[in-house]
């Protein structure tokens, strides 16, 4: 029994080895995305080893773009003994393409910014029915 109790980490044990603070820990807890193994008798969450790897795995997807919902459906894929690697795989093909659309759509802007302030200098004075020129003149605004 000494021995279990060992492997066992109290929440405040995983916040200072994952580095993810405790209210973090409690969030994923509430979500399922991660259960403690028990409580101490005082009430205190214990929690296997194996919660690390999943935080990490946690923290990992999230820096790649995944939502906690997409997380949440691929581990529990992995719960009930799937591997998830394909399902990970066409998140992150997803993640792809929605980064492009994000590129082309900031170069765009860009561009149409660029054009905004190389007018600069070619605007007159302030006109009464505008606010600033640059971004009301209707011959270098992008209509929406």
């Amino acid at each position: 029994m000494l021995t279990q109790e060992k492997k066992l980490l109290l929440i405040g044990q995983v916040t200072d080895i994952s580095k993810i603070p405790i209210r973090t820990i409690r969030y994923y807890e509430s979500l399922g995305l991660i259960k403690s193994s028990r409580r101490t008798e005082g009430g205190f969450r214990q929690f296997s080893l194996d919660v690390l790897t999943r935080l990490a795995f946690i923290k990992r997807s999230q820096n790649l773009g995944l939502s906690l919902e997409e997380i949440g459906n691929i581990l529990q894929l992995y719960d009930q003994g799937q591997a998830p690697c394909d399902e990970i795989q066409d998140k992150l093909e997803e993640k792809l393409l929605q980064i492009d659309r994000q590129i082309d759509q900031l170069l765009t802007l860009r561009s149409e910014i660029k054009g905004l302030l190389s007018g600069w200098k070619n605007i007159g004075g302030q006109h009464e029915d505008t606010i600033c020129p640059i971004i009301q003149n209707t011959s270098t605004a992008r209509q929406n």
